[in-house]
């Protein structure tokens, strides 16, 4: 990796690069005035049903493309499963396409190699995913694998031992990558006596003592049409589209489906918490700073995500890459990203820094979380942080994916068929104040929980 060494910008040059970042910002703004509400989703194009055995699907149509784009989630994840049993969701949702139904594993594969499809399955704290792809000509061949998947896995015992073989390996790469065990070991101190504690990847341990008949339990408990959503987008009608889901799902029935119980709330830090992961023979330390952030549904959610934008996000990484990238020259990359789930996911600051420059970076970052506890942003950042945000929606609903990701969101988080018709000018409605506050109740520079691995520090 190229290191980034401490340099001086040239003063005589910064005067032109702001004239020109900031005509590009005000074109931008002007550009989000003119946006065509009417062309992006809402009650108009979108379908919404519910079927009679709880599964709620939404689609669009999109005949620009010949392909289309299915996303569904199931309520079993990380939270379902134990600490000693940790990673069983991952494993059951991986073992979907090993077997199902009458087709092994390779059956399923040529199936959707001979139409050029993809379905894929995957897990995470609160769901069970899935995504498919497809040709409009296969989707009902590929709603089929899906829901045979989702129903009836046979879960081969010889399938499961290759997919444990696999995981294994996964988690061996993941114990020597300083990012993601600067992740793992922030969660265990930000969130302590929280289920956001749990590391629903699982370790070599839990994955060796995960049973295939847990699969099969878990399976069994957890997997049903309770809660389901299912989203369509693309080159179906959408009366074909509800018809082919209520044919391979809609008698799908699960008595036993186990309720979630409802997510505590998230303690906030006290006081400074800090913890290190020594990893001997690495050249890169990565930081995480942050503390637990507001859900998708808090009503501070909107103007906590505009303010991240400013502080870590906007043009090279906002104020937080200003301040510890550009500036000082210390970091590999900086930033601050903040979730906004189906619970309270962290707002954090991230950073991959020269081990020596690790407490320079950590003074640098606590510094702008103080800066933006204390004052209200400025009305021209406000002004280019919405513009950036309201010009990126289109785009991001420019592809069938996109259209099916926005409408996944509609549903899980209840925000109305027309909320990205209302997006432009909700986001535009927030003010300094409102940015402010959302930061003042979830940081705090000396609150918070830092977490660090790299290599061993000297002395």
């Amino acid at each position: 990796m190229t290191r980034v060494t401490r340099r001086a910008k040239p003063k005589a040059r910064r005067p032109a690069k702001i004239v020109r970042r900031t005509a590009g910002r005000a074109a931008a703004r002007t550009r989000t005035e003119d946006l065509n509400l009417r062309a992006l989703p809402g009650p108009d194009t979108i379908v919404r049903r519910t079927l009679p055995n709880g599964i709620t699907l939404l689609a669009r149509e999109n005949f620009l493309s010949p392909s289309v784009v299915v996303l569904g989630t199931v309520q079993a994840g990380g939270l379902e499963e134990s600490d000693e049993k940790a990673g069983l969701a991952a494993l059951t949702s991986s073992c979907l396409l090993r077997g199902a139904g009458k087709r092994s594993f390779h059956q399923i594969y040529d199936l959707l190699e001979s139409a050029g499809a993809t379905l894929s399955f995957g897990s995470g704290m609160h769901k069970t995913s899935f995504y498919a792809r497809c040709l409009s000509e296969d989707l009902p061949m590929v709603l089929e694998l899906a829901a045979d998947a989702l129903r009836n896995p046979t879960f081969p015992a010889d399938q499961f031992e290759r997919l444990r073989g696999e995981y294994l390996t996964h988690l061996t790469i993941r114990e020597q990558d300083t990012g993601e065990r600067s992740h793992m070991a922030f969660a265990e101190i930000a969130y302590a006596g929280h289920p956001y504690a749990h590391d629903e990847e699982g370790n070599p341990k839990t994955i060796r003592g995960i049973a295939l008949q847990d699969l099969k339990d878990f399976h069994k408990k957890r997997y049903g049409p309770a809660k389901m959503i299912v989203t369509v987008a693309g080159a179906v009608h959408s009366g074909k589209a509800v018809h082919w889901v209520e044919k391979y799902f809609g008698d799908w029935k699960n008595p036993g489906q186990a309720e979630r119980p409802p997510l505590p709330p998230a303690p906030r830090p006290a006081r400074w918490l800090e913890t290190a992961v020594s990893l001997p023979g690495k050249s890169q330390a990565d930081l995480v700073i942050g503390a637990p952030g507001p859900a998708r549904t808090a009503p501070d959610y909107l103007p906590a995500m505009l303010g991240n934008n400013i502080l870590g996000v906007f043009g090279m990484y906002g104020r937080i890459g200003d301040a510890v990238r550009e500036a000082e020259g210390l970091a590999y990359y900086s930033m601050s990203t903040i979730s906004g789930g189906m619970g309270p996911g962290p707002w954090m600051v991230m950073a991959g820094v020269n081990p020596r420059n690790v407490p320079r970076a950590v003074e640098l970052i606590r510094r702008e979380i103080a800066r933006f506890t204390q004052s209200k942003v400025s009305r021209a950042e406000l002004a280019d942080s919405q513009a950036s945000i309201v010009g990126r929606m289109p785009l991001q609903m420019e592809s069938n994916e996109g259209v099916a990701g926005s409408l996944m969101n509609i549903e899980m988080f209840d925000l109305g068929l027309d909320y990205y018709q209302r997006f432009p000018s909700l986001i535009r409605a927030i003010t300094p104040d409102q940015i402010l506050d959302a930061a003042r109740r979830y940081l705090h520079a000396e609150r918070m929980a830092m977490a660090v691995a790299g290599p061993p520090r000297e002395g």
